[in-house]
C-alpha cells in the first residue's frame, strides 16, 4: 500500500483490502472515503465488507462511489458533504489513487 500525501488531513492510496484497515489503524487514520464503484473487477473488495471491517476497527467509513474518468459536479458535491464530518486523518482510495486526486482537487475540501 502506497499512501501519498495531499494535505495536512487528506492522505490517498490505491485499492485497499479488508486486512489493510489494520495497517491503516497503526498509521493514525481516523477515516477512510471509498471512491470507487463496486464491481468494477472481478475480485474487488466489496464497500460493504469493507465498511463493517473499517466500522470494527473504529475507522469512520464513507462510500462515495465514481465513475473513473467522468467526476461530475454531484461526485464533488457528494464527497464534499461526505468529508464534512469526517474526523482526520483522512484516506482517500480508488483503483489507482488517481481519481481520489482528481476529486480532492476539484473540491473545497482541498483547502483542507
Amino acid at each position: 500500500m502506497n499512501i501519498m500525501q495531499l494535505s495536512s488531513t487528506y492522505f490517498v492510496c490505491g485499492q485497499i483490502s479488508a486486512s489493510d484497515l489494520e495497517i491503516i489503524v497503526a498509521h493514525g487514520f481516523r477515516s477512510v472515503v471509498n471512491n470507487r464503484p463496486d464491481y468494477e473487477v472481478a475480485g474487488q473488495p466489496e464497500a460493504e465488507h469493507l465498511a463493517v471491517v473499517a466500522e470494527d476497527l473504529g475507522l469512520q467509513y464513507v462510500y462515495v462511489p465514481v465513475v473513473s474518468g467522468k467526476i461530475t459536479t454531484t461526485d464533488v458535491s457528494d464527497f464534499e458533504r461526505a468529508c464534512e464530518s469526517l474526523e482526520g486523518p483522512v484516506l482517500l482510495f480508488c483503483r489507482t489513487g488517481a481519481r481520489c486526486t482528481e476529486l480532492w482537487k476539484m473540491s473545497a475540501v482541498s483547502r483542507a
